[in-house]
């Protein structure tokens, strides 16, 4: 039996015997009796507070997730260094030493990497010193770059006023560059959807879609088409689905006469996340059979399972979100559950996921995985 197998009161007296102390000094701190621990220990009390849990863990000095035997890999709630992006979008005065132009794009191309991984925490904490880097340098399209990752992270974390700030930015410093300015209104647009600005974001995405043309690039071709999807989104998202369907439907025709690009513009761009769009169009409009059925069928596609971890985890929790609009609990458990197995992050740092969390855990019995969840994020006291 490996460790994680353990049940949680032998986790206790495994780490109780390891900090050198007895039952009764274990007791002693956390102000309980002796005859507590030892039922705790051997399982004749259960231990299914996550509040006791914490107590039990601060006094072992350990992290709450190793006496659940959950993996440490992933933290729950939202990381530290939000202010620190803040204090970096607040600085106006530019480093005094430019950093390189190659070192910064390959700085560039792995915080993007990083964001496609799911991993927030760590990019939260490249997130600073690659403002500060980007803002002293003279390439508009690195800066706007780092710009358009840090609105995406920021919207994840549930701070969209920053998050549009940062893709305001990128906007501004596109200039008159047209393809640029269509890669940083993706950025606007999702962060406006994301503080409920639908009708803003609808506008915003229509007019830059509307300005890309045929003649161009594969890459700003999918940047097109992106901006559709954000388009017909923003429309489900103010009641208007006839427009979204049809906005869907454009969308999907630059996808089917889009043939082999790079992404140099990380748009993930391509049939299936028109598919997976029109799942969330259907959801909205409470179509439950169509965004059931469209969903089983792209989910065995083998290109979703080419998206990047980011992109299946946010449309995972998308996906349960639609759900329980339609009143499908089960459907919204079984999406936040496949989501925390594809990109954790998007589970376990997202104050969007918690909620629904919250919401599905409400459930009596709560649906299978649900109550697991609830446990890791810290919503069981």
């Amino acid at each position: 039996m490996t460790s994680d197998d353990l049940p949680i009161g032998r986790r206790v007296a495994r780490w109780r015997v390891r900090r050198q102390m007895t039952q009764q000094m274990l007791a002693d701190r956390l102000r309980r009796s002796k005859s507590w621990v030892d039922k705790i220990e051997r399982g004749v009390r259960p231990l299914d507070r996550y509040s006791v849990i914490q107590e039990l863990a601060h006094v072992l000095r350990v992290d709450p997730e190793v006496l659940l035997g959950q993996p440490r890999g992933t933290p729950a709630g939202p990381p530290d260094g939000v202010d620190d992006i803040r204090a970096a979008l607040a600085r106006y005065d530019t480093p005094q030493a430019p950093q390189e132009t190659d070192e910064l794009r390959r700085q560039v191309g792995y915080a993007w990497l990083t964001y496609q991984h799911a991993h927030y925490g760590q990019l939260t904490r490249v997130l600073p010193g690659l403002l500060d880097a980007a803002q002293g340098a003279r390439s508009a399209e690195l800066l706007v770059q780092a710009y358009r990752i840090t609105s995406s992270l920021l919207v994840k974390l549930g701070e969209a006023d920053l998050g549009w700030l940062a893709a305001d930015r990128a906007m501004t410093t596109a200039a008159d560059d047209p393809a640029l300015a269509a890669t940083a209104a993706i950025s606007v647009s999702q962060a406006l959807r994301a503080a409920g600005r639908d009708r803003l974001a609808l506008a915003a995405s229509l007019a830059a879609a509307n300005r890309v043309r045929p003649q161009r690039s594969a890459g700003e071709w999918a940047v097109g088409g992106t901006l559709l999807v954000q388009a017909a989104l923003a429309a489900a998202g103010c009641g208007e689905h006839r427009r979204a369907d049809e906005l869907a439907d454009r969308a999907a025709g630059v996808a089917a006469n889009l043939r082999g690009y790079d992404d140099q513009h990380r748009t993930s761009f391509g049939p299936v996340t028109v598919e997976l769009a029109r799942v969330l169009v259907a959801a909205s409009r409470g179509d439950a059979v169509e965004a059931l059925h469209r969903h089983s069928t792209v989910v065995r596609r083998e290109g979703w399972r080419r998206l990047p971890a980011e992109y299946r985890g946010a449309y995972l929790v998308d996906a349960a979100r639609a759900y329980l609009q339609v009143g499908d609990l089960r459907g919204a458990a079984r999406a936040l559950v496949d989501a925390d197995s594809v990109a954790p992050a998007e589970v376990r740092c997202r104050p969007l996921a918690r909620t629904l969390i919250a919401d599905v855990a409400r459930a009596q019995p709560a649906p299978a995985g649900v109550a697991r969840l609830a446990t890791l994020v810290g919503l069981t006291r």
